[in-house]
């Protein structure tokens, strides 16, 4: 995590900036003590396609932290997404061995669920277990010292391509870091920005980042659907530059500061100043101009988004709507175009439930970085808690079988 012990830390990998978060547990909450942001250009679509230019980005970004911290920074967990990411939901069941629910129990049907045929070229990220079902109950969180003989999980396994978590990983270690886990970025972003109430009676993450976006269904308190589509913001930007005959790196100026999602919401006289290419002087246009490049696009990635949701047949789960996060997020009138192409209730996605440089990350594009430091603590719980417990009682089984075989043999010869 980080040399002085008791700071996790997170690492944002996004298409148009690397992030890096440290937080520390102060008095029971998790404090944000340190941000580092630097502009990435070694990725696409959120696959890095450049390791020196994602290098140079990650030992910028962590540089920025580690000042800002007043630590060094050695490992982290960092977010990986991009179109390779492809997830689906399964199930497993064994038998209760004595007739009581234990931890070993439910390692068992976990393993069973993951008992899936899965490429060679890719990997698990995931195993997120959904509900268990003891007998004929379901709904169960947690079945451990629950009567019955058979128990049944339900996960949702999430998958990604070897190389391109291999290149991630590589990044990192270049940049001198150490990775503690791969976590999906939706995930990371829920955990910040998704309220538990949300969860339970259902709704839609949705990550709208520069390369990609990113979609999340939870309901009953459980995930139910992942999915990335190779859309976001880059895409608004260069029908932007294309539009209105300006360099890209202008055009990203000009979306952030006078850009909106819905024409109508724009004045009649509005103005702004674009700068043109080859050295030709800058040019007046009316805004408007800008949000009629800006609407067809923003509509034609929230409508596919709409479609991949509906697809999943988890848009009848989400009563509490949609939460937007990501840089796009902060688009004037997306929430507003939001509702009318989802149908549903829409509020920006900020995130929550952290302290300490509480004002510095109030902003969707420090979502999946403070999810990664709340995912990172949460992990540490959990290691503190009965997974631990199941380790040693696997060890126990372990050092108990090989004893048994060491004395069938010793009978034996």
């Amino acid at each position: 995590m980080a040399e002085d012990t008791g700071f996790v830390v997170g690492l944002d990998v996004g298409t148009t900036k690397i992030c890096v978060v440290v937080a520390k547990i102060v008095d029971g909450k998790v404090n944000i003590a340190g941000i580092g942001s630097y502009p990435s250009s070694g990725l696409r679509k959120g696959v890095v396609v450049n390791i020196d230019s994602t290098v140079n980005s990650v030992k910028k970004a962590v540089e920025e932290a580690e000042l800002m911290a007043g630590i060094k920074i050695s490992g982290c967990l960092t977010g990986i997404a991009g179109a390779h990411i492809k997830s689906f939901n399964s199930n497993g069941v064994v038998a209760v061995k004595d007739k009581e629910v234990r931890r070993d129990d439910i390692a068992r049907a976990i393993d069973a669920a993951k008992a899936v045929a899965i490429p060679a070229d890719r990997e698990l990220l995931h195993v997120i277990p959904q509900e268990y079902i003891v007998d004929d109950q379901d709904g169960i969180r947690d079945p451990v010292g629950m009567s019955g003989v058979r128990l049944e999980v339900k996960v949702h396994i999430v998958t990604g391509a070897v190389t391109s978590a291999q290149n991630i990983i590589k990044c990192c270690y270049l940049g001198g870091l150490s990775i503690d886990d791969l976590v999906l970025g939706q995930l990371a972003s829920a955990e910040a920005t998704v309220s538990p109430e949300e969860t339970e009676i259902g709704v839609a993450l949705v990550d709208i980042g520069g390369g990609t976006s990113d979609i999340a269904v939870y309901a009953n308190g459980a995930i139910r659907y992942t999915s990335v589509l190779p859309l976001g913001g880059n895409h608004i930007t260069s029908d932007i530059a294309i539009g209105l005959r300006t360099p890209l790196e202008d055009a990203e100026k000009i979306k952030k500061r006078y850009g909106c999602a819905v024409s109508s919401m724009v004045g009649p006289n509005e103005t702004i100043e674009v700068p043109s290419v080859g050295g030709r002087k800058p040019r007046t246009l009316m805004r408007k101009t800008l949000a009629d490049i800006i609407e067809p696009r923003v509509d034609e990635i929230l409508t596919l988004i709409h479609e991949e949701i509906k697809k999943s047949g988890c848009e009848k789960v989400m009563a509490s709507g949609v939460v937007l996060t990501g840089g796009c997020a902060n688009l004037e009138g997306l929430s507003e175009l939001a509702e009318s192409v989802f149908g549903l209730p829409v509020r920006r996605g900020y995130p929550i439930g952290v302290g300490g440089l509480v004002d510095v990350v109030n902003n969707p594009i420090y979502a999946t970085g403070v999810g990664l430091v709340l995912q990172g603590f949460k992990n540490n719980r959990m290691r503190k808690g009965g997974y631990e417990r199941r380790d040693a009682f696997r060890r126990l089984l372990d050092q108990k079988m090989v004893k048994r075989i060491k004395e069938l043999f010793k009978d034996i010869f």
